[in-house]
Protein backbone atom coordinates (compact mmCIF):
# COMPACT_ATOMS: atom_id res chain seq x y z
CA UNK A 1 0.00 0.00 0.00
CA UNK A 2 0.82 3.21 -0.67
CA UNK A 3 0.83 6.42 1.96
CA UNK A 4 1.20 10.37 1.76
CA UNK A 5 2.58 11.51 4.98
CA UNK A 6 1.70 15.35 5.47
CA UNK A 7 4.93 16.52 8.26
CA UNK A 8 4.91 19.54 10.21
CA UNK A 9 7.87 21.00 11.84
CA UNK A 10 7.69 23.75 14.12
CA UNK A 11 10.05 25.62 16.36
CA UNK A 12 9.14 24.67 19.82
CA UNK A 13 7.09 27.04 21.91
CA UNK A 14 9.43 27.81 24.51
CA UNK A 15 11.86 29.44 22.03
CA UNK A 16 12.00 32.36 20.45
CA UNK A 17 11.48 32.37 16.82
CA UNK A 18 13.50 35.47 15.03
CA UNK A 19 11.88 34.61 11.59
CA UNK A 20 8.48 34.56 13.12
CA UNK A 21 9.32 37.33 15.12
CA UNK A 22 10.59 39.80 11.85
CA UNK A 23 7.42 38.91 9.88
CA UNK A 24 5.39 39.74 12.99
CA UNK A 25 7.11 43.18 13.32
CA UNK A 26 6.36 43.63 9.27
CA UNK A 27 2.82 43.08 9.77
CA UNK A 28 2.46 46.01 11.38
CA UNK A 29 4.53 47.62 8.96
CA UNK A 30 2.26 46.37 6.15
CA UNK A 31 -1.04 47.95 7.93
CA UNK A 32 -2.63 44.34 9.82
CA UNK A 33 -1.42 44.96 13.83
CA UNK A 34 -4.24 42.14 14.07
CA UNK A 35 -1.70 39.63 13.33
CA UNK A 36 0.34 38.45 16.00
CA UNK A 37 2.85 36.11 17.25
CA UNK A 38 3.49 34.36 13.64
CA UNK A 39 5.52 31.03 14.00
CA UNK A 40 7.49 29.69 10.94
CA UNK A 41 8.62 26.09 10.17
CA UNK A 42 8.48 23.76 7.75
CA UNK A 43 5.97 21.31 5.70
CA UNK A 44 6.93 18.23 4.03
CA UNK A 45 5.68 15.44 1.93
CA UNK A 46 6.57 11.68 1.46
CA UNK A 47 5.17 8.77 0.16
CA UNK A 48 5.77 5.73 1.61
CA UNK A 49 5.75 2.19 0.76
CA UNK A 50 4.20 0.21 3.87
CA UNK A 51 1.85 -2.78 4.21
CA UNK A 52 -0.51 -0.63 6.82
CA UNK A 53 -0.78 2.40 7.67
CA UNK A 54 0.93 1.74 11.48
CA UNK A 55 3.99 0.49 9.26
CA UNK A 56 3.85 3.87 7.42
CA UNK A 57 3.34 5.69 10.62
CA UNK A 58 6.75 4.21 11.89
CA UNK A 59 8.98 4.97 8.87
CA UNK A 60 7.76 8.16 9.14
CA UNK A 61 8.14 9.19 12.82
CA UNK A 62 11.47 7.39 12.12
CA UNK A 63 12.59 9.82 9.45
CA UNK A 64 11.63 12.73 11.52
CA UNK A 65 13.52 12.07 14.61
CA UNK A 66 16.63 10.60 12.63
CA UNK A 67 16.30 13.93 9.98
CA UNK A 68 13.83 15.99 9.02
CA UNK A 69 13.75 17.37 12.76
CA UNK A 70 16.02 18.52 15.66
CA UNK A 71 14.08 18.00 18.50
CA UNK A 72 16.19 20.35 20.95
CA UNK A 73 14.88 23.25 18.99
CA UNK A 74 11.65 22.00 17.11
CA UNK A 75 8.87 19.59 18.03
CA UNK A 76 6.90 17.71 14.36
CA UNK A 77 2.96 16.43 14.07
CA UNK A 78 2.29 14.02 10.58
CA UNK A 79 -0.99 12.95 9.00
CA UNK A 80 -0.87 10.03 6.77
CA UNK A 81 -3.60 9.25 4.11
CA UNK A 82 -3.63 6.59 1.43
CA UNK A 83 -2.77 7.44 -1.93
Amino acid sequence: MKFLASINVMPLKALLDPQGKAVTGSMKNLGLPEIENVRIGKHMTMEIDAVSKDAASNKVDEACKKLLCNQIMEFYEFELTEC
